[in-house]
């Protein structure tokens, strides 16, 4: 039995295998690009975080009808639920199925279909975070949320996420200002490729509660200290991070510094298809190449759980804890 732990940190739309892609295609009749799964499979060697985005976008030209959205959802839970996932968090971009003509109640229910089935299924309950592309309008990230208010009884929050650099946090101030006023939770992807000074923009003009990645801390003595002042926790995701060539190998990440500066930090999949390997996996592989112990793989479960949105369920977040603290390695 794997170590308990929630991911925070993982797009619904990054968990697309190869193999469910060529399926969804011979189902929805549409050809892709590449002759088989191998083939796709060495498409997936990214010179950047651009280079990923092209691509990602590309292979959603699969994903059409309410049931495609239940098998990526049901497929990634199946797979978390096996590395030890008890909760998970997910992005979904709407705005690039919007694009394609496929509308909000498609996406939502269809992604419903899994996550309402997931404890009883899986065993792992979720929440739905719905991202706005930073590289799009303010004005279509107002849209999107507009069109998004039939469904926010099973959405639990709001994220930023795709091209980072040119796209400053503040860009997003009235969106974000109006989820909140229909109570909705913050995060946001800062840091990443983008400077220190994008975290502090989207904590302060944002208002978000989490940062998703927000590597970029480290270069930045005085935000460091207060992230660690405020808890404010960081969604890491260290095979990403090489993938994208954020950091040279895993052996350069700085994860072992930032806990010892005290920050709350998680460990996340990302895009686990395209970045080789799901939640279970980037714990593995960070106890690995940097020489994590136990205690350290079980502060970064708990901290998993602490930064959670489990607010609404205490107990639950209690009981998550508890398995952490007695697991056996």
């Amino acid at each position: 039995m794997p170590l308990p732990k929630a991911e925070l940190h993982l797009h619904i739309e990054g968990t697309l295998e190869p193999e469910l892609a060529f399926a969804l295609a011979a189902r929805n009749g549409i050809g892709l690009p590449w002759a088989d799964t191998d083939a796709l499979r060495e498409a997936y060697r990214f010179a950047d975080l651009q280079s990923f985005l092209d691509l990602y976008y590309e292979l959603m030209a699969v994903l059409r009808t309410e049931q495609d959205f239940a098998d990526l959802a049901d497929a990634y839970l199946a797979r978390a639920a096996a590395q030890g996932v008890r909760h998970a968090e997910i992005f979904f971009d709407p705005q690039a199925h919007l694009a394609r003509g496929v509308g909000m109640g498609t996406v939502v229910e269809g992604l419903w279909r899994a996550l309402g089935a997931s404890e009883t299924r899986h065993g792992v309950t979720t929440r739905l975070i719905m991202c706005f592309l930073r590289d799009e309008s303010a004005a279509s990230a107002l849209e999107t949320l507009d069109a998004a208010r039939p469904y926010l009884d099973r959405i639990t929050g709001v994220g930023l996420d795709s091209a980072e650099v040119g796209h400053p946090p503040a860009k997003f101030r009235e969106v974000y200002e109006a989820a909140a006023a229909l109570g909705l939770r913050r995060v946001a992807h800062a840091g990443e490729e983008g400077p220190p000074a994008y975290i502090a923009e989207a904590l302060d003009v944002l208002g978000v509660e989490r940062i998703d990645h927000g590597l970029r801390c480290v270069e930045d003595p005085e935000l460091v200290a207060r992230l660690v002042r405020d808890r404010v926790p960081l969604t890491l995701c260290p095979l990403s991070n090489v993938r994208l060539r954020t950091v040279e190998s895993l052996g350069d990440h700085p994860l072992p510094a930032m806990l010892d500066a005290g920050l709350l930090c998680t460990v996340n999949s990302d895009d686990p298809a395209y970045f080789g390997g799901y939640a279970g996996d980037n714990f593995d592989a960070v106890r690995e190449a940097l020489g994590l112990g136990d205690d350290r793989l079980r502060e970064l479960a708990r901290n998993s759980f602490h930064a959670a949105f489990l607010d609404d369920d205490e107990a639950l977040r209690a009981r998550y804890l508890a398995e952490v603290e007695a697991y056996t390695f």
